[in-house]
């Protein structure tokens, strides 16, 4: 029964869903959305190489967007976010984590301050019910206007070294002026320097028609088509966290290894003092970067083993990458093996792999400051 009843689950689309399916995408199920996988029927590799290289573009509607306004809007974000926003400038973005009480994570999120007293946080698309719940929850005593808008925005992100030619000549929008992690309007079209994928990009979030209508003109100015497979190959390649491998309930920030974003100076926000705990005493666990000598691929979930045999760890995210052609992961593992140039093994199905930890920057990025 309850296999029929997963077989029978719809999940929902996006609004350029019907793009997707005429240019022959292969579609998935990821975070309730009916998505591409790729669109290629070589791999991945064109759609990853064309991100690195020129440009690349993404649909990522299934996103979730979320308003705060009113007087009390800064304070209620500082309450619930681990960044520090206080006296941020108007068009500053920050990225962070929302956490339970006791450091867990509920979601990682950006945070555009978008006017005085006016903030637009982006979600996870796999989170935003959840989201959406928790911060209603903690939202008494606050003047605010807390609005979910994740059905109004569609969302495209264009990336690559040559996406601000792209912006600019194609879509019309000006777009120079943006460093990193900044945001503007142009109408009612919000555009940001921002991404997933460790090269130069934008974001732009818009009403569903505007943003058919920008998908159309970069998809007939042979602007690569991009799917969540090299969404992934590229995220990973530069160290960045995927919530549900590197992010949980039961993974911290500090587990993995983003405490820069958990400003413990801060007044107050929920998680504060059990995140500061574990920051003083140190983490039992922690997210490393592996790198193995062979070319086996590691897979979320394989066993990781110190040298006598014993597991210690687990992977959370590994491919062979497509930039720097090695075997390489993330995992989660005991923190007295967390140390850069540890030797460590994996269990690849029946065979043990050896390897050692590294940085989990496994490629350079190349944003634009």
């Amino acid at each position: 029964m309850a296999i029929k009843q997963e077989l029978e689950k719809k999940d929902k689309v996006t609004c350029l869903h019907d793009k997707h399916i005429s240019l022959g995408a292969t579609m998935v199920s990821f975070g309730g959305f009916d998505m591409p996988l790729l669109y290629q029927s070589a791999g991945i590799a064109p759609e990853h190489t064309a991100v690195r290289e020129k440009v690349g573009l993404f649909d990522v509607s299934h996103m979730g967007e979320v308003t705060v306004k009113g007087k009390d809007a800064e304070r209620y974000v500082q309450h619930i976010f681990t960044n520090d926003i206080a006296g941020a400038p108007v068009g500053k973005i920050y990225y962070g984590m929302m956490c339970y009480e006791n450091g867990g994570t509920v979601d990682d999120l950006l945070v555009y301050k978008m006017g005085e007293n006016d903030f637009f946080l982006v979600i996870n698309a796999a989170n935003i019910d959840k989201d959406w719940a928790w911060m209603q929850q903690n939202a008494q005593g606050f003047d605010i206007d807390l609005q979910n808008r994740s059905d109004f925005y569609g969302q495209i992100a264009i990336q690559g070294p040559e996406s601000e030619h792209i912006v600019e000549t194609v879509l019309g929008i000006p777009c120079a002026e943006l460093t990193f992690y900044t945001v503007k309007t142009v109408g009612d079209v919000i555009i940001s320097r921002t991404g997933y994928t460790g090269e130069d990009g934008f974001e732009i979030y818009a009403s569903h028609d505007y943003i058919r209508e920008c998908w159309d003109k970069l998809i007939d100015a042979g602007v690569q088509a991009c799917g969540l497979g090299c969404r992934d190959t590229l995220r990973f390649e530069v160290g960045l966290p995927l919530y549900g491998d590197e992010l949980s309930e039961d993974i911290t920030p500090i587990m993995a290894g983003l405490g820069m974003f958990v400003k413990l100076d801060k007044e107050e926000f929920i998680g504060k003092e059990a995140l500061a705990k574990q920051k003083a005493e140190g983490p039992a666990k922690k997210i490393v970067g592996i790198e193995l000598a062979d070319k086996a691929i590691p897979r979320h979930g394989y066993p990781v083993l110190n040298m006598a045999g014993e597991v210690i760890g687990e992977v959370t995210t590994g491919y062979r990458t497509l930039s720097t052609d090695k075997s390489v992961c993330m995992a989660l593992v005991d923190t007295a093996y967390a140390k850069l140039d540890t030797d460590l093994q994996i269990q690849i199905r029946k065979k043990v792999f050896p390897g050692k930890v590294v940085k989990k920057q496994f490629y350079n990025k190349s944003y634009k400051k």
